[in-house]
């Protein structure tokens, strides 16, 4: 049997080929087709809730499956959203619950929740209200508003958008951009830029209805896609694959699983705390920096100086300390849970000189431990 730490490589050395295998599981396909095929079909969070096929494909999405039982506590903390930052999900210590609930936002898009497209719905609310404000004539907007649900899914570019006049003319003013129509050249740069980057064009902008304008027709970072992205299909299709993966890995090394669930979380910390929240992270911390597991029943204002002074938990986002980091953890994951068998006392007496119990692989991934 390989390794935890080679075991790990194999996995991450290309990604994407690892989830593709995951993917064709007859099992998987089953159930990501019929999550496609029905999630836009829901309208309330009874609906998302009683189907129990659907429910549990969103739960295992967000690594929140050993909680799809409890439905009753689920409803509750859909039907609070996350607007409020005193919400039942909010006020979670698990921030996977929020992060569930921001996706199926019931609470904020009622029917829509499942069938929300930034570019499309969201925008047409935003037209009508402009609208509203302005004493526009109903029948005009239900006339400009149907046109452009017809259409702009369509629209796979920024040049598409700029060139096609009443989509781009209803797209501005249901963001109250109407001034800005004519400058295009400026609108360019809004949208290339993307809102990702904090430095982008949009979010250096004082006005930020621009930073809303490049978040709803997202060309950055979706593409071709960015008029018909929607939040709760592909991103939680992929959620579901990548949770698949790490389960799946866990079955033959619990290590492997432990150290695929950090580098996916690992760039999202921002403080100690967040990592002592999560038994899975804290886990694989204290074995990178040697502690027994009796340590996490110390104080944790002290655990967290420790690791303070062991590491600064911004490296994490650096790939390439973050790789290391992760080396450090599944070596000394596998010296404290071998995977390959202990040659016997009386092997060691009449076989070849050996090391024993430590495998090739191994030896050459310890050689590349440093101190943290």
């Amino acid at each position: 049997m390989l390794s935890t730490y080679m075991s790990y490589q194999l996995i991450t050395r290309d990604i994407d080929k690892s989830i593709n295998r995951i993917e064709k599981q007859p099992l998987v396909d089953r159930e990501t087709k019929y999550f496609l095929d029905n999630i836009t079909k829901v309208k309330s969070i009874d609906d998302f809730v009683n189907d129990t096929r659907l429910f549990k494909y969103a739960m295992k999405a967000f690594g929140l499956g050993d909680m799809d039982y409890a439905k009753a506590f689920m409803k509750k903390a859909l039907k609070e959203g996350v607007d409020d930052p005193n919400s039942f999900a909010n006020k979670l210590t698990d921030k996977r619950y929020a992060e569930f609930v921001k996706t199926f936002n019931f609470a904020r898009l009622g029917e829509a929740a499942t069938v929300n497209v930034k570019a499309q719905q969201p925008t047409a609310a935003n037209y009508a209200v402009q609208a509203a404000i302005n004493g526009v004539d109903a029948d005009t907007v239900k006339t400009e508003t149907a046109y452009y649900l017809a259409n702009i899914g369509k629209v796979a570019s920024i040049d598409d958008l700029l060139s096609n006049d009443r989509l781009y003319t209803y797209a501005m003013k249901a963001y109250g951009l109407d001034t800005s129509v004519d400058n295009k050249e400026m609108m360019r740069k809004v949208l290339e830029g993307g809102v990702r980057d904090p430095d982008s064009y949009a979010n250096k902008m004082t006005d930020k209805r621009y930073a809303a304008f490049a978040d709803a027709f997202n060309f950055e970072a979706h593409g071709e896609r960015a008029t018909t992205y929607n939040p709760v299909l592909q991103p939680v299709v992929d959620k579901y694959m990548r949770q698949t993966l790490e389960e799946d890995a866990g079955q033959s090394n619990e290590g492997v699983r432990l150290a695929l669930y950090f580098q996916r979380k690992a760039s999202t910390l921002t403080n100690w705390y967040e990592v002592l929240a999560d038994k899975a992270l804290a886990s694989v911390v204290r074995t990178a920096f040697g502690m027994p597991e009796s340590f996490a029943s110390a104080d944790i204002d002290k655990q967290v100086k420790l690791f303070e002074q062991k590491m600064d938990i911004a490296d994490f986002a650096d790939p390439q300390k973050l790789g290391k980091f992760i080396n450090r953890f599944t070596t000394l994951y596998e010296i404290q849970n071998p995977t390959s068998t202990a040659l016997t006392s009386v092997s060691v007496l009449f076989a070849q000189p050996t090391e024993i119990g430590v495998s090739t692989d191994l030896l050459m991934a310890m050689q590349q431990l440093k101190p943290i």
